[in-house]
């Protein structure tokens, strides 16, 4: 069976259910994040409004609050919105900070914060809105919540500097870089619907078992958007297709196409990762080695596989249309790359 029919014969997936069932509470989870990011610093609701504006669907957010609603806990889930509204100040601190380490250009379809605003004013941004999420948190009374959240937040930024450390690596297996973008990338997706089930009262079997899907689909996420990085559009990424390659990073499309390429182009990678010297014309070479060799492919297999493991973790929760709309979710967070 060939790569377009595998493709085809997959489960589109579909995050517009889950984002019409959370309209209510996700307006109110954006009503406290336009509320929370203001200052009498003119240059803080400027540059933050910046970015949270582009969000597009929130998934991190929406996956707080679509926790709390399928782990079977009570209505009220007044915490879990404040926590929600955390969660994406957490988010968006660490892409502000990211854009300036990466010296990335985009962000979400627009131009990086600090391109516009100068690099300090974004680092310095992103730590105002770590300390709104920190408020926020305390503010719920959950100390458990604050706990998961802090926990993330320390994992998150571990595994930025393993990856800074790694980025240009030849020699990264795969195991590592499974690791790397599971602290991340994966652990705040595990977070945000730990905290949610936790802020809304749902027992500790629904708690774990979102806390495994959120794992899971952060994961599945991450290694579509590397897929994308070689086969996608900047529209469809929110950043400059093949920034991944640009910055010299180190991928699992890439890692699969290095060793698949071994004695043949070792040079040409050795030149442009671990070297860093890219001429224009290198990423298309490089799309075509890692296209050409099934690497993509191989990628979004892997991505199905944890996209696979997180429905699966869903079984204890109790059925709704909640539960329905996380499935799905776990689909098209892959299929969007295929």
């Amino acid at each position: 069976m060939d790569a377009v029919t595998v493709a085809e014969s997959r489960p589109k997936g579909d995050v517009e259910p889950l984002v019409q069932l959370a309209k209510p509470d996700m307006a109110a989870v954006d009503a406290l994040i336009v509320e929370r990011m203001q200052s009498q610093v003119p240059v803080i609701p400027l540059l933050a409004e910046h970015l949270v504006s582009a969000g597009g669907k929130r998934l991190r957010p929406l996956l707080t609050v679509a926790a709390a609603r399928a782990s079977g806990a009570g209505e009220d889930i007044g915490a879990s919105r404040k926590l929600a509204a955390a969660v994406e100040f957490i988010h968006t601190a660490t892409l502000l900070h990211d854009d300036v380490v990466d010296g990335s250009n985009l962000r979400r379809g627009k131009t990086a914060a600090h391109l516009i605003w100068g690099a300090p004013s974004s680092v310095l941004v992103g730590d105002f809105l770590f300390a709104r999420a920190f408020e926020l948190m305390v503010e719920t009374g959950q100390m458990r919540a604050l706990g998961i959240l802090a926990t993330a937040s320390s994992v998150i930024s571990e595994g930025e500097v393993l990856q800074l450390t790694r980025a240009h690596d030849l020699n990264l297996d795969q195991d590592t870089y499974l690791r790397i973008i599971a602290a991340k990338t994966a652990e705040l997706f595990a977070a945000a619907a730990e905290a949610g089930a936790v802020g809304a009262g749902a027992d500790e079997e629904a708690v774990q078992a979102l806390r495994a899907y959120g794992m899971n689909l952060g994961i599945a996420f991450q290694l579509a958007d590397d897929a994308l990085d070689y086969g996608g559009a900047s529209a469809t990424l929110g950043k400059n297709a093949g920034d991944d390659f640009h910055e010299g990073k180190v991928t699992l499309p890439l890692l699969l196409a290095v060793a698949r390429t071994q004695g043949r182009d070792d040079a040409f990678w050795e030149r442009t990762i671990n070297q860093g010297q890219r001429t224009d014309d290198d990423f298309r070479r490089a799309r075509e080695l890692i296209i050409g060799t099934g690497a993509i492919g191989a990628t979004l297999d892997t991505a199905w596989d944890y996209a696979a493991a997180a429905q699966h973790a869903l079984k204890p929760l109790p059925a709704s249309e909640w539960r329905d709309a996380l499935e799905q979710l776990a689909d098209f967070a892959v299929s969007r790359a295929a």
